[in-house]
C-alpha cells in the first residue's frame, strides 16, 4: 500500500492528478463545520484543534504504516532535511495564518495567504524552467484568485464558518474584524508570510514526492507538523472535557480531512506543477462556504455563487488542458520547426523537470501531494 505503483498514459495521469488534488481541496473544505462544532463544544482554539488533527492523522498513518515501518525510517534517513522542512512548513503556514486572521481579519488573511501562492509558484517555475505559463493557465489562475476574493469577502462577516484548520486556507472560529492600523499591518505581514511558506512548502513537497512515496511523506509530515504545533497549542490550551461527539469529529478531521487529504495532495503533486496544484485546491474555501449554507443555514449570496463559478471554471480549464509537466516541454520542442528546435533535453538535465518515476512510487503513484 505504501510502495505499490502503477502507470497511466501521460494525459490520463495528469488528469487523475488534478482529480486527486481536487478531492484534497474538497476534503479540506469539509473540515470547516467540524472545526466550528469542536470549538464551540470544547472551547479549544484553532491552533489546538489543528494540533489534535495532525496528532490524530499521524496516529492513523503510523498505525496503517506499521508493516512498512522500515521503509518509513529509510525514507526519513534518505531525505531528513526536506522531510523535516515539509512537516515544519505544514505547521508554520497554519500558525501564521491564524495570526493573520486575528490581527487583520478573515478576508484579508484568506485572500493574501491563498492568493499569493499561485503567483509566487508561477514566478518560481517560470524562472526555473525559463518557460512562461500558457495563456490558459494564466487565465485559470486569474479567475481562481478572483473567485477566492469573492468567496472570502462573502464569508468574512460575523458568524461565518471557519474553514479547514489544517488546510492552507484554514479559517478558525472566533476570528475578529476591524483591527487597529498597527495590528492590521502586522496581520497583513503574517498573511504574506503564510502565503510564502505555503508556496515554498508546496514546491518543496513536490520535489520530495518524486523520491518519497506520498503515503510515507504524509505519515512523516503529519508527525513532524504535530510536534511543531505542540508548543504553540500548549500555550493556547489543550485541555477539554472529552465527549463522544467532539472526539469523533477530531478523529474524522485527522483521518479523513488530514491523512487522506494530504495523501491525495502529495500523490497529485507528482504529476502536476505546484502553481496548478494550489489553484485546484482553492476548491477548499468554496466547499466550506457551500457546507455552511447547507448545514448551518448561512445565506448563499451572489458573490459566493459568482466566486464558485469562477473557481470551477478555472479547475475545468486546467483539467481539459492537463499535461504531465515532465513531458510538456518535450512535446513543445517536438512540435517546433526543425530550424528553430533546440537540442532535446532529458529529464535529468531539463531545468525544473520532474524526475522520472522511481521504484519507490507512492500509493496510486503514476509516472505521477506535494505543500505547502
Amino acid at each position: 500500500m505504501f510502495t505499490k505503483s502503477f502507470t497511466l498514459p501521460t494525459a490520463a495521469g495528469a488528469r487523475l492528478s488534478l482529480l486527486q488534488l481536487s478531492a484534497a481541496g474538497i476534503l479540506w473544505g469539509t473540515a470547516g463545520v467540524v472545526v466550528q462544532v469542536v470549538a464551540e463544544s470544547t472551547g479549544l482554539g484553532a491552533v489546538a484543534i489543528g494540533f489534535y488533527r495532525l496528532l490524530s492523522a499521524a496516529a492513523v498513518m503510523l498505525l496503517i504504516g506499521l508493516p512498512a515501518r522500515r521503509q518509513i525510517v529509510a525514507a526519513f534517513r534518505g531525505a531528513p532535511v526536506t522531510i523535516v522542512l515539509a512537516g515544519v512548513g505544514l505547521a508554520a503556514y497554519q500558525a501564521l495564518y491564524f495570526v493573520a486572521v486575528r490581527l487583520a481579519g478573515v478576508s484579508i488573511a484568506t485572500v493574501v495567504s491563498l492568493g499569493i501562492a499561485p503567483v509566487l509558484l508561477s514566478a518560481w517555475e517560470t524562472a526555473r524552467t525559463r518557460q512562461r505559463p500558457g495563456a490558459a493557465a494564466l487565465a485559470a489562475s486569474g479567475a481562481a484568485i478572483l473567485g477566492l476574493v469573492l468567496i472570502a469577502a462573502a464569508t468574512a462577516g460575523p458568524g461565518s464558518t471557519g474553514h479547514d484548520a489544517t488546510g492552507p486556507g484554514a479559517i478558525g472560529p472566533g476570528a475578529t474584524a476591524g483591527p487597529g492600523a498597527t495590528a492590521a499591518g502586522l496581520g497583513l505581514l503574517a498573511a504574506v508570510a503564510s502565503g510564502i511558506v505555503y508556496a515554498a512548502s508546496t514546491a518543496l513537497s513536490r520535489h520530495t514526492t518524486q523520491g518519497v512515496p506520498p503515503m510515507i511523506l504524509t505519515t512523516l509530515s503529519c508527525t513532524i507538523g504535530a510536534v511543531t504545533l505542540l508548543p504553540i497549542a500548549a500555550v493556547e490550551g489543550l485541555t477539554f472535557t472529552p465527549r463522544a461527539e467532539p472526539v469523533a469529529l477530531l478523529v474524522y478531521a485527522g483521518a479523513v480531512t488530514t491523512a487522506l487529504a494530504y495523501a491525495l495532495f502529495y500523490t497529485g503533486l507528482r504529476r502536476t506543477t505546484g502553481s496548478v496544484a494550489v489553484v485546484v485546491t482553492l476548491l477548499e474555501p468554496l466547499t466550506a462556504a457551500l457546507l455552511a449554507v447547507l448545514l448551518i443555514d448561512e445565506p448563499l449570496g451572489a458573490a459566493t455563487i459568482a466566486g464558485g463559478m469562477l473557481l470551477l471554471g478555472a479547475v475545468a480549464t486546467l483539467y481539459v488542458g492537463a499535461k504531465d509537466p515532465a513531458t510538456a516541454p518535450a512535446e513543445t520542442e517536438a512540435s517546433a520547426p526543425r530550424s528553430s528546435a533546440a537540442p532535446a533535453e532529458t529529464g535529468a538535465n531539463r531545468p525544473g523537470a520532474a524526475p522520472a518515476e522511481t521504484g519507490a512510487g507512492g500509493t496510486g503513484s503514476v509516472p505521477a501531494e506535494k505543500r505547502a
